[in-house]
């Protein structure tokens, strides 16, 4: 690949220098996915899950050209960005209380890597980087799908 379309991947992986943040990075980059994925979802879950489908697509093709495809380094935050958006799909509607315990929720699933996003996780290349954080994403949404289920009014705005 050639050097422009290296950067091109890091800035894409970066999330147009997110993942530059001194302190946290992936925190920085969930929040900042939060806060994009919630006009998305005032539009609908097809919005977001097609803005979810585009940022895996093109954040998996980022990480494979970014020349750090094997070692997940920690400026890479765009597997953050799929994520959240895959947990912030599982709400009804916007809202403060939802937004929050989608980005705990994914959060805490990220950083503490259950079964099965430790599986993917042990991947070296684009697919575990991204993967592992689908995969909290996913487990995020299902906490909350079932937390929706338990009690019908929660995270409404």
């Amino acid at each position: 690949m050639s050097a422009e379309g290296t950067r091109l991947a890091r800035l894409v992986a970066g999330v147009g220098g997110i993942g530059a943040a001194p302190v946290a990075p992936g925190t920085v980059a969930s929040l900042a996915a939060v806060l994009a994925a919630l006009p998305l979802l005032a539009v609908g879950h097809v919005a977001l899950l097609l803005g979810f489908v585009l940022v895996s697509a093109c954040g998996w093709l980022a990480c494979r050209h970014s020349g750090a495809a094997d070692t997940d380094p920690g400026w890479i935050v765009i597997d953050e960005v799929a994520g959240q958006f895959l947990a912030v799909a599982a709400l009804p509607r916007p809202g403060m209380a939802g937004a929050a315990a989608a980005f705990l929720l994914f959060r805490l699933f990220d950083i503490l890597k259950p079964w099965p996003a430790s599986a993917v996780d042990r991947r070296r290349d684009a697919t575990g980087i991204m993967g592992d954080d689908v995969v909290a994403g996913g487990m995020a949404a299902l906490v909350l799908l079932g937390a929706r289920l338990a009690r019908p009014g929660w995270f409404a705005p």
